[in-house]
């Protein structure tokens, strides 16, 4: 299959490449790939001009940022995934990419793409949105730092704006907290047919909060609000009970695959499960 017709651009700069995408209608930016360009060569998107990130020097990079840890756009799964730095100081993000794909997407893709394209079935999301992430969106006016909780709109679809490229990913370190990812892999893409990270925190043997993020079931990844606070100050005992509440009222997807009611049923199975193990890890 052949994409429509294109122009592309190479920029050497961020400047370069924000002033390009100011000034060109209806252009894409390339990251990894690994998700704009089959959609091209379906002809599901058909970009007038191509514009590609990798050559720009000092978007990829994984380093302390006080209380958080900032990752530049252009990092890779595979970066984060074996970054000594995430294991010790926030490892949800780190356990999360060494769930992507296989290892020939996860030494290509990237997480700002990944994050940008908002593929309802991604695993990033759930972890982002579990960590309180915030990411760093720049454009010729500036730059703009948008919560995690605000970023994901609908399907496909961020706060992102035309003019702006997301340029950095800043996320919390979590000591004293437990986190874990679980997932149910759709076995031919890998992708997630149900995600769910969580981050625990303990207080004498009782949940002093939970934070969870669900991908795969709606539209986009959203965050449990209603196991959350079914959780708040309860013992271990009560995840069971408080899974049960994983879809609430999310419209969930359904497809050859999986039904949407086999999805709220996922959903509840593996927020069990990843609860289970962030407790596990937090106790220790």
């Amino acid at each position: 299959m052949i994409p429509a017709a294109f122009e592309y651009e190479s920029p050497r700069t961020l400047g370069e490449a924000l002033s390009l995408l100011a000034s060109r209608a209806d252009a894409k930016l390339l990251a990894g790939g690994h998700s704009l360009l089959p959609a091209m060569k379906l002809r599901v998107a058909a970009p007038a001009t191509l514009i590609d990130l990798g050559r720009i020097a000092g978007l990829s990079y994984i380093r302390n940022a006080g209380q958080q840890i900032a990752i530049g756009a252009m990092t890779t799964h595979a970066e984060i995934a074996g970054c000594d730095l995430l294991h010790a100081a926030s490892p949800l993000l780190a356990e999360t990419a060494g769930h992507i794909g296989d290892v020939q997407v996860r030494n290509r893709g990237t997480i700002g793409g990944s994050l940008a394209h908002a593929d309802p079935a991604a695993d990033y999301p759930a972890a982002i949105l579990a960590l309180d992430a915030e990411m760093v969106a720049m454009s010729e006016r500036g730059e703009r730092i948008i919560p995690a909780r605000k970023f994901f709109t609908g399907l496909m679809t961020t706060a992102l704006r035309p003019s702006e490229i997301l340029t950095e990913i800043r996320v919390p370190k979590t000591e004293g907290a437990g986190t874990a990812y679980k997932k149910f892999h759709h076995p031919a893409s890998g992708f997630a047919v149900v995600g769910v990270a969580a981050v625990v925190k303990l207080r004498r043997g009782n949940i002093e909060s939970a934070a969870i993020g669900i991908t795969g079931v709606g539209v986009h990844a959203y965050r449990a609000a209603a196991v959350e606070a079914a959780l708040r100050g309860k013992p271990l005992s009560a995840i069971a009970t408080a899974a049960e509440k994983a879809a609430g009222k999310v419209e969930a997807l359904g497809d050859p695959y999986a039904s949407a009611e086999y999805r709220r049923h996922l959903a509840e199975v593996f927020t069990r499960r990843a609860l289970e193990a962030a407790a596990k890890a937090a106790g220790k």
